[in-house]
């Protein structure tokens, strides 16, 4: 009787779930999650229901009962997936079904987990004396810390989450483009006219042409533009040479695809000027011409993009020219499309190649979640008719939760410079990638990559699908086709981690491990012969020129039409920015190449440098360092050498902060060892600064200034008293141009001195 027993209760208990309940238990061998749970269907599936056997186990503990609850959905799924038990099986599985629980043992974990996780963080963050620390956490939070809590769990649900249900919807293989005349109409004028995209997808290299680019024989020239001023236009090939500036810009000479060329006026228009406005302008100044470059499918290095000055200008018109070559792409493949089905299958028609070995086309970098939202906004406000008609945009709501921000969460007393304010707006998690599909006139949020038009990414999220060699789950065959890499706000990667760049540019463009579905005959020869990577169009937009940014763009840009880079030289250094009254002493360095450079500034700082600052009266010393990896080599050496300091990097919790910055202030401690990063995320001002040491110069060159600035505050010391010193070596050209301008520059490389002193501040 008790085999019978049990047997019809593991019927019961089946017949009361529902059926996306009964395939996740045959699937997974546990119950469904219970936020998918039928309220109405689950309550009589309660195993209360089974009190009338249970009465042995009425005294049973809880612990118990969360060991019991799993029994039950064990026994339920050997009823699905076997035969009957056997006689000892069941009798079993009766033992255990006498012991009764209401509980789900997922829930109670999930539960215990959340209150472990609140109370850990409690406690690490229970003695912060600092107010200003209080004020920063949650940009601590967002910037160096990993989420705690609830947001582990949704960030990791978010990773997981992929859009499935649309998958046939915007499915390039299964659609049409007769289903719009006009998007038919507009392909075939855009062929008629030799449009910049068919004439840059169509071209046809020989194994020399290779061969050259790859030699990298390049010849320059250089071209002063209005807006961009000078460019520095480089070329294998000598059919593609310099390009001039278009004077006059008529949208129907832009090649736009529909619907861009009526879109395009009104989504720009908020960054236009009056004037502007009044002439019926499409573009700014600087907009007309970064397009042109861009719609020559050259490669472009821009490094003079700033967050706060033109940093809208620059994103609104790379968006214009990746959905239009996104556009444009999937138009072609659906008029393909209609034409193979109305030919004969027989034939074979190299016409129709046009495609990658995978979908994803285009894609784009940005550091912070913010930067992906306001690209994913763009993108729709183009697609959105003039009618104000809105589109299809699946998982729209999903989307603005996880990228978008609460203004409430930002501190209401918390004061940072408008530089700050503007790269640090909105959400700044950098840990996400998205895929976007674009199909005529709907979007897809959320595609899987392989079914992508466009992805979306920082450098962390893609080294976390690329992965590292020797991982098991790692993909990288969806970078395989990209023709667009647009990689924005390059300078904020120096401050997060530049290897993650790296590692990425190492894996785009190779030849796919598996096929994903592809049909051969539709791929683009380029992409069989292994040459995507001359064909892919890099634009690359940064704030600043730095050798590391410099060396990408030079050695990973191959793109057989040439690359433009904008070199315009500071003739005003950041120095002139310093409000304080105080000698700067530079001290140049000798060392034979950029490698021995590191091993030569340590021992120039702790020979020539330290041993006049280790007095008492010298006291009160900000050395600032730009590299982690320098600061913690001077770090381990004070410690040998016992000396007296302290020490912040973007690692030291608030409680150390607070303390480092009392024990200098207060001047118990000789020296304040400080990172570039945490004064890139943090902008907290240290006072008490007497003695200034740059032990390299800033990647930045205004927090030069703003370090500077910071020793007006030393309350009841004259200024006559405050110090700065500056090493610096030839291979820092470029930083010590920014710092003091270039003429000034080359006469500090130059000269045969080996010390330089500048002074700056008001003299009476």
């Amino acid at each position: 009787m008790g085999k019978r027993k049990a047997r019809q209760q593991r019927q019961q208990l089946i017949s009361n779930l529902s059926k996306k309940q009964k395939k996740h238990l045959k699937d997974f061998g546990e119950e469904h999650p219970f936020y998918d749970r039928v309220s109405a269907k689950e309550e009589p599936a309660q195993v209360s229901e089974l009190s009338e056997n249970s009465e042995p186990s009425g005294s049973e503990s809880d612990a118990d009962s969360d060991s019991e609850q799993v029994s039950v959905y064990h026994k339920l799924l050997a009823t699905l997936k076997t035969a009957p038990y056997s006689d000892n099986e069941e009798e079993d599985d009766d033992d255990e079904s006498e012991e009764g629980s209401d509980e789900d043992p997922i829930v109670t974990d999930t539960e215990k987990f959340q209150d472990e996780g609140e109370t850990g963080d409690e406690d690490s963050n229970g003695d912060i004396p600092d107010q200003e620390s209080d004020k920063e956490a949650p940009v601590q939070k967002n910037t160096q810390e990993e989420p705690g809590g609830a947001d582990i769990s949704s960030d990791l649900n978010n990773e997981e989450f992929t859009d499935e249900k649309h998958e046939a919807e915007f499915s390039l293989e299964t659609n049409f483009i007769e289903e719009s005349t006009d998007l038919k109409e507009s392909y075939s004028s855009l062929e008629a006219a030799k449009d910049p995209f068919k004439r840059h997808m169509d071209e046809e290299l020989n194994k020399k042409e290779i061969d050259n680019i790859l030699a990298r024989f390049k010849s320059t020239s250089q071209v002063k533009w209005p807006a961009l001023g000078q460019l520095v236009f480089s070329s294998t090939l000598e059919k593609f040479g310099v390009i001039k500036p278009d004077k006059e810009v008529d949208v129907k000479h832009l090649h736009l695809h529909r619907p861009l060329e009526s879109t395009w006026p009104k989504v720009n228009s908020p960054l236009l000027s009056n004037q502007a406005k009044s002439k019926d302008q499409l573009f700014t100044p600087l907009q007309k011409e970064l397009f042109c470059i861009m719609n020559s499918y050259k490669d472009l290095f821009y490094p003079e993009r700033t967050a706060l000055r033109n940093g809208e200008e620059v994103r609104h018109v790379y968006c214009l020219h990746a959905m239009n070559h996104v556009l444009k792409a999937n138009a072609q493949v659906l008029s393909n499309n209609a034409k193979r089905r109305d030919q004969k299958q027989d034939v074979e028609d190299d016409s129709f190649r046009d495609q990658g070995l995978t979908r994803p086309k285009v894609l784009i970098v940005v550091p912070f979640r913010e930067s992906a939202l306001r690209v994913v906004q763009i993108f729709i406000s183009l697609l959105e008719s003039a009618s104000k008609k809105k589109i299809d945009v699946s998982n729209k709501k999903r989307f603005k939760g996880e990228f978008g921000s609460d203004p409430d969460e930002k501190p209401p007393n918390l004061k940072r410079p408008e530089d700050y304010e503007a790269v640090f707006a909105g959400n700044i998690d950098d840990h996400f990638k998205i895929g976007v599909a674009v199909l005529q006139k709907s979007v897809r949020l959320y595609a899987p990559f392989y079914s992508s038009d466009v992805i979306i990414a920082s450098p962390l999220g893609l080294r976390t699908v690329i992965g590292a060699e020797g991982e098991k789950n790692r993909d990288y065959d969806f970078l395989s086709s990209i023709e667009m890499l647009i990689i924005d706000e390059a300078d904020i990667y120096l401050m997060q981690n530049w290897e993650h760049v790296l590692h990425l540019l190492a894996h785009i463009n190779l030849l796919p491990l598996e096929s994903h579905g592809v049909d051969f005959s539709r791929v683009r020869m380029f992409s069989l012969n292994n040459w995507p990577k001359y064909y892919r169009q890099t634009l690359l937009f940064g704030a600043l020129q730095d050798p590391q940014i410099n060396s990408v763009f030079n050695k990973h840009c191959l793109n057989y039409r040439g690359q433009v880079a904008v070199r315009n030289v500071p003739l005003i250094g950041s120095i002139s920015h310093v409000v304080v009254q105080l000698p700067h002493v530079f001290r140049k360095l000798e060392a034979e190449n950029s490698v021995s450079v590191i091993d030569a500034r340590f021992h120039f700082f702790i020979n020539n440098v330290l041993p006049e600052y280790r007095d008492a009266v010298m006291s009160h010393t900000l050395i600032y360092i730009p590299s982690y990896f320098d600061y913690v080599r001077l770090r381990n050496y004070f410690r040998k050498e016992d000396l007296s300091f302290m020490q912040i990097c973007e690692y030291t919790n608030k409680s150390g902060i607070s303390r480092a910055r009392h024990f200098f202030l207060k001047g118990q401690k000789q020296f304040l060892i400080f990172t570039e990063r945490f004064h890139f995320y943090k902008r907290y001002t240290i006072r008490g600064i007497r003695n200034l040491i740059f032990y390299e110069l800033p990647t930045y060159p205004h927090f030069y200034s703003e370090v500077c600035n910071m020793m007006k505050l030393a309350d009841g010391e004259e200024e006559a008293t405050l110090t700065c010193t500056v090493l610096y070596s030839k291979y820092d050209a470029q930083k010590l141009a920014a710092v003091v301008g270039v003429e000034r520059a080359a006469q500090m490389l130059q000269s045969s001195k080996n010390v330089h002193l500048f002074v700056t501040g008001e003299t009476e």
